[in-house]
């Protein structure tokens, strides 16, 4: 097999929604056996791309050859007949189903009875798990596997179906680094068998890790392509959003001030009544910023909640500026000095049918200037509004637009423009940069850091151990519950906050 064998050929590929042309005149080529990343910001178009490949969508115009033959991908079936397999941001597993019965689901071996031979297909299954390397538990439950593991069952799914062109959409979005590393080992272990890979992804490092080829969208249009060789992280940045960008804040070392928040001993229930925050202790004081690193679904959520009023507490104690909150509703804690970026944006963040200028005071709509003796002072809050949308650039049509409509950066920009703004003495600030692009992360980060400098205490919780790592004066891994360790960012690295995370143990 020569490795300049084309797979997958696109050609012209055009697609409209409304007013939005998503995909415009976009051509890709991805050879046999390699491993071709697809990079660019939410809404360049990469989505689109991939899900007109898969069938998911029908192009308005332009042709797709696999294998050099013009084909009609006009739903999915199509394109797995044709030997291409996606693997979603969103896992489409069936939770209460093994691992088997996942993988052969919609394409079932049977005995000459026509009935469903389920031992034919472990062993069919086993024997993929070995060729690549994807070590799996056919008998388990995919509701009761970490999230790594369900990613495997996933592409082995795809390869069951015989698939010689991958696509993997965001696919490390949700991993921790061991799985991620563990992932790109599969990747590389797939391509030198001479599987076609599509990989989508905002994570600049694991680009250079893998890939052979790099296509960069904006805007719906394919703006250049480039090989790891020739090019490094900020070159990658540069190309997906038009400009150069900071990577890496630069921030002088923390001069931390009195304790805001105290956390003793707190004890929390999730809703399943299981205990997800168990015994847990910190302080984060003024003019520091505290990152709290963990795989997701170890009690973050919880922790988060019970702090900003959104969920009571079991035992424990937390204390704001010297004040016990135990008894507070989320208004008098907001009122306290606390400002807090919400994990779901769209669930907590904002009021998706209101105005931008009116989310920009959900906070505040019943103080002065924005209410006098009970009536809304448009004026004040149209002003308001207009000078933040200016400050923090964000970019909506107009401040009467509905959020809804803001792109998730905007969105984002949105929330921390009415949290930043707040006069707090602590900011909560949970997955801060989740699903925004490259651009609008190296704003909210420097935001973060200003807010540190001017002397907000601030607690930040990601799923980004880039991010905790860079921005993170003292970090606390948190593992079922628990702060493991909680040390200074600079006597941590990577390696040993993935290994605590994934293992509860400090020890190698």
């Amino acid at each position: 097999m020569s490795l300049n064998t084309l797979a997958l050929e696109a050609t012209g590929i055009s697609k409209t929604f409304g007013s939005v042309k998503a995909n415009d005149q976009v051509n890709l080529e991805v050879k046999k056996g390699r491993i071709h990343a697809l990079l660019g910001e939410n809404g360049a178009g990469k989505s689109t791309l991939v899900n007109i490949l898969f069938g998911l969508y029908k192009a308005d115009s332009g042709i797709v050859k696999v294998d050099g033959e013009p084909v009609d991908l006009g739903r999915p079936k199509d394109a797995i007949d044709r030997g291409i397999g996606m693997v979603h941001q969103h896992f489409q597993l069936v939770p209460v189903l093994t691992v088997a019965e996942n993988i052969v689901l919609g394409n079932e071996p049977s005995n000459k009875a026509n009935v469903i031979d389920i031992e034919n297909a472990k062993e069919k299954v086993r024997e993929l798990a070995e060729k690549y390397q994807l070590d799996v538990d056919t008998e388990a439950i995919v509701e009761d596997l970490p999230v790594g593991t369900q990613q495997r069952v996933e592409i082995l799914r795809s390869l069951y179906r015989e698939a010689d062109i991958l696509i993997l959409d965001e696919p490390t979005a949700v991993l921790t680094p061991q799985e991620t590393d563990h992932l790109l080992q599969v990747l590389k272990k797939l391509a030198s068998q001479g599987v076609a890979i599509i990989f989508i992804t905002h994570k600049l490092r694991e680009v250079l890790e893998v890939a052979d080829e790099v296509t960069v969208m904006r805007n719906g249009q394919v703006v250049g392509s480039t090989t790891p060789a020739e090019t490094d992280e900020s070159g990658l940045a540069e190309m997906m959003v038009g400009r150069s960008v900071v990577l890496r804040v630069s921030k002088e070392t923390a001069s931390p001030d009195a304790t805001i928040l105290e956390v003793i001993n707190l004890c929390v229930q999730d809703d399943r009544e299981l205990m997800a925050v168990n015994d847990l202790s910190l302080k984060v004081r003024s003019g520091e910023i505290f990152g709290i690193a963990g795989v997701e679904g170890n009690g973050q959520r919880e922790l988060v909640e019970t702090i900003t009023g959104l969920r009571t507490a079991d035992t424990g104690e937390i204390l704001i500026g010297g004040t016990s909150i135990t008894e507070f509703s989320p208004r008098q804690i907001s009122e306290l000095g606390v400002a807090h970026i919400p994990e779901d944006r769209e669930k907590h963040g904002l009021i998706g049918a209101h105005s931008v200028a009116d989310n920009l005071i959900l906070n505040r709509y019943y103080e002065s200037p924005f209410s006098n003796r009970g009536i809304r002072q448009q004026k004040a809050i149209a002003h308001y509004a207009k000078e933040m949308v200016e400050k923090f650039d964000i970019r909506t049509p107009s401040i009467e637009t509905p959020s809804s409509s803001l792109s998730g950066g905007n969105k984002q920009k949105a929330i921390a423009a009415r949290e930043f703004s707040h006069n707090a003495q602590l900011l909560v600030a949970s997955q801060p940069t989740r699903g925004i692009d490259v651009g609008s992360i190296e704003f909210v980060h420097q935001q973060l850091i200003n807010q540190r400098d001017q002397g907000l205490a601030v607690l930040l919780v990601s799923a980004e151990l880039d991010e905790i790592l860079s921005l993170s004066d003292r970090i606390g891994v948190i593992y079922r519950g628990q702060l493991i360790v909680t040390a200074n960012a600079t006597d941590l690295d990577r390696n040993r906050i993935g290994r605590i995370m994934t293992t509860g143990s400090d020890s190698n």
